[in-house]
């Protein structure tokens, strides 16, 4: 499995170190390509989310219907004064958001497993490279840092940033309008 990993960093390579050499300045450059592989891990893993959602709709579909099903059947015991029967069908529409939101939830973790490879590719070309970090970040962070202290600040900018471009995007602008079809509450 090692040896695939290994490979597969070199198959890429010659295409992620293109993003690091946009400029002839050293720290321009590694800005640059952070940003861009940082923005491509973004761009990945949206797609992958986007894709599973697409894959599971109807399952989410039936969460949806059950989480609104039962949100009406709890108000509409507790309009009657229904006490016991609004406590049961709350509890049920509690329980049926709950498998909503965390199915939600691990959908959002998978747009993350692009930047352990981001990461493990910069480690096989920048292990060596240290920042010199000025006052006070020194004082918190030592006085040299890696790679990765870079990198994630660029990542959640590169999220901000996507976000943004996200509605001028034609594939990502029909996922954007599944997603908020998809919400709970939300097409009543």
């Amino acid at each position: 499995m090692e040896t695939l990993f290994f490979d597969t960093l070199q198959l890429v390579d010659p295409f992620l170190i293109g993003f690091f050499r946009l400029s002839d300045s050293a720290m321009t450059g590694f800005l640059t390509g952070t940003f861009c592989l940082c923005l491509l891990c973004v761009v990945l893993g949206e797609f992958t989310i986007s894709a599973a959602i697409r894959l599971n709709r109807s399952h989410l579909q039936t969460l949806q219907h059950e989480l609104t099903q039962k949100e009406a059947l709890s108000l509409q015991a507790y309009g009657m004064g229904d006490r016991v029967s609004y406590n049961a069908l709350n509890k049920d529409a509690n329980d049926a958001w709950g498998r909503y939101f965390f199915t939600m939830a691990a959908y959002s973790a998978g747009m993350l497993w692009p930047i352990p490879f981001a990461l493990g590719w910069m480690q096989t070309r920048f292990q060596a490279v240290e920042f010199e970090l000025a006052f006070p970040l020194n004082l918190v962070f030592g006085d040299y840092v890696g790679y990765p202290f870079l990198f994630i600040p660029m990542y959640i900018l590169a999220r901000i940033v996507f976000k943004h471009l996200r509605r001028w995007l034609p594939y990502f602008r029909g996922v954007q309008a599944m997603l908020d079809r998809s919400r709970p509450g939300e097409g009543r």
